[in-house]
């Protein structure tokens, strides 16, 4: 019996804390098959990136959707909607609820205080009070941190290095998203630091784009910086099309906008951290409870420049960005 409890004892080691084994070693077929709520803001196609790292993520571990775990998706059209679909998992009982981003992870925090809940790029999480700390988040949320009050200061700072005569900046932002507002005192901050004049153009919905850039256009900005959100990274295309129509140059935290057509992005990788995730998510269903589980940060980021788009715009970036960037798209 001892020899037995150990054995067991063993093996939950081994699952939950995600050592360097073969995936057969690590992945128990439990009793019951967990089920991951997966929320979701925008057509699904948009997402499948994302929704393909954390299937890669989770089949790193041993865990394969419809044979030892199982994943329900729910896509939000709009913010408004999120809250329904939020109840919804936490009615279905699901073991996790994975919610990205702060803008999900509010619904899912509002509809459940027990279910756990796990982000993956998370802007700023102590910030705006979903956990206490990064090294004790305390609840029933964790996950992984992209950082944004930091990481827009230095988006504006490569900007500024990329294009050093922009004088006058957007900073595009959206009003539903929790990590915003602190992300902009920030950008406020390092723009008065840099000597650019900024201009807050807020963008809730794709409806709004279209407004936002003839604002830009009309009052003569030099380019503009997207504080990211669902909604900016969801309609990529979009917002490409509508820079280029406008000439207007810009930086965003997702390479996907620049893969897109955008101009240059600075941030974490966030399918990189999509795909971490996972190991939350396999920890948690072995019993680990979220509040011991440390929030993470990104551990690379990436500058990324779309050479096609400087060229339309009749941009010439300088060759220490060029020289300094991880990916060039020619």
């Amino acid at each position: 019996m001892g020899q037995a409890m150990r054995r067991r004892d063993f093996i939950k080691v081994i699952a939950v804390s995600a050592v360097s084994w073969p995936p057969a070693a690590r992945a128990q077929q439990p009793t019951k098959v967990p089920r991951i709520g997966f929320l979701g803001l925008g057509p699904a196609a948009t997402q499948s990136s994302r929704v393909k790292a954390l299937r890669a993520g989770l089949g790193d571990l041993g865990y394969v959707e419809g044979k030892n775990i199982a994943i329900d998706f729910r896509w939000a059209e709009t913010v408004q909607q999120l809250p329904e679909f939020a109840a919804e998992l936490v009615r279905m009982n699901v073991d996790v609820i994975f919610a990205s981003s702060s803008t999900l992870v509010e619904p899912a925090r509002q509809a459940t205080k027990t279910i756990p809940i796990v982000f993956a790029t998370h802007a700023d999480p102590v910030g705006i009070g979903h956990v206490a700390s990064l090294s004790h988040p305390g609840g029933n949320i964790t996950g992984l941190t992209i950082l944004l009050t930091d990481l827009v200061s230095k988006d504006l700072e490569m900007f500024k290095d990329a294009l050093p005569q922009v004088t006058r900046i957007g900073i595009l932002w959206n009003p539903t998203t929790p990590s915003h507002p602190p992300a902009l005192k920030a950008v406020e901050a390092a723009g008065a630091s840099l000597g650019i004049s900024l201009r807050m153009v807020p963008v809730s919905t794709v409806g709004d784009f279209d407004g936002a850039f003839a604002t830009m256009a009309r009052d003569g900005l030099d380019g503009f910086l997207v504080v990211s959100s669902p909604v900016t990274v969801s309609q990529r295309s979009r917002l490409a099309e509508l820079a280029l129509a406008h000439r207007l140059p810009g930086i965003f935290e997702n390479k996907l906008n620049v893969e897109a057509g955008g101009l240059m992005s600075y941030g974490a990788d966030p399918e990189d951290l999509t795909r971490r995730a996972a190991l939350y998510i396999v920890k948690i269903v072995n019993g680990t409870k979220p509040a011991d589980l440390p929030v993470e940060q990104p551990t690379k980021f990436e500058l990324v420049v779309n050479l096609k788009t400087a060229n339309a715009l009749g941009l010439k970036i300088p060759e220490p960005v060029l020289l300094r960037a991880d990916e060039v798209i020619e």
